[in-house]
């Protein structure tokens, strides 16, 4: 096993300390040398997150005097049996993909230091953390021991899921802490005290909870905030989560935090520097967050109409081919719009946006889950926590721009969206349209961020650019 880096004490008490850690991640970094198995593992069928890794550089940066080694095996990590079960059997995991390789020593070896840890979309970073909670809990006792934060309730559920797979032989149960649907609504008055040892949720009912007593903290070992950069840019989250962890620090004394986010920007390191003293790091170059197994495209379109032109005689014509097509609007005005003028052509489509009731944004989400329909149009309320494996195909319909922004991308949205194809290791692509000058500003902003040309179709008005450039993505002979 590889020995990580460390470095003093002082290098992460520093406040600063995780602004210049960035800083360097950004100029250089040195890449970890893990050993893997020959064994690629995964068996037959669609590559599992095992079943591939990348080149990504991660640094690591250790926190006080303890020395970890990264795990080559899972075995390694001295899991129960049960665990290894799961991973095994059920995940079909053969050994950890290198993110996991260097972060869960950091979590699982005792004193049991917070972390902080810079992890893209399919980087493999849900096994993480939701080893840390099953390794962190007694199943013999029922009592909530552990408890995950998430953005939006689509990220809780799919979280859960991957902790009910993963914990199947072990006996650990798992609360889900977001809004019922009308039908299931039950005041919480008449709710039962949770028993179950983890809990994930949204932060909004996990305060509920809390504050109405059903959700005892006493015993709370490992606290994680998913998707950090997302919930900091909505201004109540930073108060919750402080009332959470002031309420865990009170009745159950310290306990550990992981926090995960997808980038660092200026709200995320303020948290930090506030809230997580001291601990270990996690960062990944921002030049491998573009995620290279998922080619990116341009397309100038005059006008909303060619838009759509593209979309049905174009993308489509070879899209339907290859896999399922997710389409990002940025109101839901959009959506509604680009509806009805995919299905008055007769194309089989859903749509999703925030006002839909929850029982309705489920049912949508499931009918493409299952195979039913192949195209969907989301607003961002689907660019995170959204895993589906057909997915090949990814449409920008809209730039995402900043909140009150005009030509300001958002760039964390922009990764995000375009982690939801060529998931799990499969190939993927990515076209994003673009009408006027404003928008050829926004791709501009995003190529310099991410520091990635992307790549232009000549003509938008050409069936044969655009076989080229799926060809080139791997999705067609």
């Amino acid at each position: 096993m590889a020995e990580l880096e460390k470095k003093s004490p002082a290098d992460v008490d520093d406040p600063k300390a995780i602004e210049t850690a960035v800083d360097e991640n950004q100029k250089k970094m040195e890449a970890l040398s893990l050993l893997a198995p020959e064994d690629g593992g995964g068996g037959d069928g669609p590559p599992l997150l095992d079943d591939y890794d990348d080149d990504s550089q991660i640094q690591a940066v250790a926190s006080g005097g303890t020395v970890y080694e990264s795990a080559t095996t899972f075995e390694d990590l001295k899991l129960t049996p049960e665990l290894l079960k799961g991973l095994h059997d059920e995940m079909g995991f053969s050994r950890p993909r290198k993110i996991q390789a260097v972060t869960l020593p950091m979590i699982l070896t005792p004193p049991y230091k917070n972390l902080v840890a810079q992890a893209h979309n399919g980087s493999g970073k849900t096994t993480c953390f939701v080893l840390g909670m099953l390794s962190r809990v007694d199943p013999s006792r029922r009592i909530p021991q552990a408890i995950c934060i998430c953005p939006t309730r689509e990220l809780a559920q799919q979280n859960k899921s991957v902790l009910m797979r993963m914990s199947k032989f072990t006996g650990i149960t798992c609360a889900s802490a977001i809004s019922p649907a009308l039908k299931d609504y039950m005041p919480i008055s008449k709710m039962a005290p949770v028993t179950d040892q983890v809990v994930i949720g949204t932060s909004g009912t996990l305060i509920k909870w809390i504050t109405n007593k059903k959700l005892a903290t006493r015993d709370i070992k490992i606290l994680v905030f998913d998707e950090a950069d997302h919930m900091l840019a909505e201004e109540n989250f930073m108060s919750d989560s402080t009332r959470i962890m002031r309420d865990i620090q009170s009745s159950a004394g310290d306990c550990q935090l992981l926090l995960f986010s997808a980038t660092f920007n200026e709200k995320v390191k303020d948290f930090i520097t506030k809230v997580i003293k001291e601990g270990n790091q996690i960062f990944v170059k921002k030049e491998d967050l573009t995620l290279d197994k998922v080619k990116q495209y341009k397309v100038r379109v005059p006008d909303e109409i060619a838009k759509i032109e593209v979309i049905r005689d174009k993308i489509f014509e070879f899209g339907q081919k290859v896999g399922q097509v997710i389409i990002f609007v940025r109101t839901k005005i959009s959506t509604k719009n680009l509806h009805n003028a995919l299905t008055k052509e007769d194309y089989v489509c859903s749509s999703i946006q925030g006002s839909l009731d929850h029982a309705e944004r489920e049912k949508v989400i499931q009918e493409f889950k299952d195979g039913y329909t192949k195209v969907l149009i989301s607003t961002d309320l689907l660019a995170r926590g959204f895993d589906q494996s057909q997915v090949n195909l990814v449409i920008n319909y809209d730039m995402p721009i900043k909140y009150n922004s005009r030509d300001e991308p958002d760039y964390e949205v922009y990764l995000h969206r375009i982690g939801r194809a060529g998931r799990f290791g499969q190939k993927g692509a990515v076209f994003n349209l673009l009408c006027g000058e404003t928008d050829d500003i926004l791709m501009t902003k995003i190529e310099n961020y991410f520091q990635h040309k992307v790549q232009e179709v000549p003509s938008w008005e050409s069936e044969e650019n655009f076989e080229t450039v799926l060809k080139d993505a791997g999705l067609l002979e």
